[in-house]
Order: structure tokens, then sequence, then C-alpha cells
């Protein structure tokens, strides 16, 4: 069985840093792109940052030069480095994965993990 388990939020004050990380377990093969989405009361959710295999980022303009998206492969685990961060960060932060092909060659799509709360407040 394949799980993703996110890591690493909670309170700061503004102008602080939290670092998410995000751990795929199970029988997995390979992992395509992995990313973070986040969602606030009364807001759909929202595209933060994603990365493929490869390393290359994409990022929301509202976080570019403040998150950093990074992930390690051989662990299958991705992280989301936020800095100055904002009381307009404040969201539930899930990480999702296009693409996991597991070790019996089934590929399980679009993957969501649990989240984890980040509030960024004084």
């Amino acid at each position: 069985q394949v799980q993703l388990v996110e890591s690493g939020g909670g309170l700061v004050q503004p102008g602080g840093s939290l670092r998410l990380s995000c751990a795929a377990s199970g029988s997995i093969v390979s992992i395509n792109a992995m990313g973070w989405y986040r969602q606030a009361p009364g807001k759909e959710r929202e595209l933060v940052a994603t990365i493929s295999s490869d390393g290359n980022t994409n990022y929301a303009d509202s976080v570019k030069g403040r998150f950093t998206i990074s992930r390690h492969n051989a662990k299958n685990t991705v992280y989301l480095q936020m800095n100055n961060l904002k009381p307009e960060d404040t969201a539930v932060y899930y990480c999702n994965t296009d693409l996991i092909i597991t070790v019996k060659l089934v590929p399980i799509r679009d993957y969501w993990g649990q989240g984890t709360q980040v509030t960024v407040s004084s």
C-alpha cells in the first residue's frame, strides 16, 4: 500500500520559515512529478509548486522567490522550504504525485497526502 505522509507544518510568525516534507512509502518503483498544493479556509485548493522527476520546477506567482521545492528521488521525498512567510500563506498544505509506478507495475495517478497545517500569525 502506498502512502504519502507530510510533516513540518506548524505555527510561525510573519517573516519566519518552515520546511515541509512529504515521504512516499510502499512498494514504489518510480514517481513522476511531485508537488505541493494548499487550501485556505473558504478557498479552493491551489498549486504552490511542482517538481518533475528530473528536477524541473514550477511555482505559483505568489510564492516565487520565497519558496523552494526540491526532492530526493532515492528517498521518494519532496520538500518545500518556505521563507519570509506571510499571513496569506496560512493553509493546509497537501503533497501530490501525478503518477506512481508500483513494483507490480500498477500505476497510481493523482495521489494525495492527508495535509499539514501551516499557520502564519503573530
